[in-house]
């Protein structure tokens, strides 16, 4: 019986290790992230977002009462938040660009007022126990939920990552299809005129 070539040996055992790595880690999704998010860094790579001006005197009536678990398995409601400013970003563990924004949302969470502006990063894994690991080996601390139930229609999107800002009063101020950088003055600024008391917009 003849054996092949150690040479050919090694390259099939290299070989099986790149397949193993690829289907049991997340090193593609972490890679892949790392280029879009160099790529959003350059410029030549820009999302579909819109910013619309702050906009005083909104319906008193909250729109979204959309039942979420947080990530360790206690019951919330898109409502609690009535009255905050709300990040709400839709991610999946097994999406890449979705892993490439993090970071910078991560960062965008350290540096914004928490009591006038909610995170809401809603994994859409149907593995939670890998969303909470990847939660943990990055190191985010930024609030992290599953949906509890159907989202409502307006919340809804084809691809992810969908970013939605929603006012205090629950409506849907803007609305980024794809991944994008928020750790900007200009998105932080944003933010923050958002989160002001409809007087204050009104004096302007």
């Amino acid at each position: 019986m003849t054996f092949p070539p150690k040479k050919i040996i090694l390259q099939r055992l290299f070989q099986l290790g790149v397949v193993v790595v690829l289907f049991t880690t997340d090193l593609p999704q972490k890679v892949m992230g790392s280029v879009q998010r160099a790529l959003l860094a350059t410029g030549l790579w820009k999302p579909t977002t819109s910013l619309p001006p702050a906009r005083p005197g909104e319906p008193t009536a909250y729109s979204y009462h959309t039942a979420l678990t947080t990530l360790t398995g206690k019951p919330a409601n898109l409502h609690d938040f009535k009255g905050k400013v709300v990040f709400l970003n839709l991610w999946a563990s097994w999406c890449p660009p979705c892993r490439g924004e993090m970071p910078d949302i991560q960062r965008l969470y350290e540096q914004v007022d928490t009591a006038r502006v909610a995170f809401v990063m809603l994994s859409l894994d149907r593995d939670l126990a890998r969303a909470r690991q990847v939660v943990k080996e990055e190191g985010y601390t930024f609030p992290v939920f599953f949906p509890a139930g159907p989202l409502p229609d307006e919340l809804e999107s084809q691809a992810i990552p969908t970013t939605f800002i929603l006012t205090p009063g629950g409506q849907i101020a803007s609305r980024t299809d794809g991944m994008a950088l928020y750790d900007t003055p200009e998105f932080r600024a944003y933010l923050h005129q958002l989160a002001q008391p409809p007087a204050e917009l009104t004096r302007r």
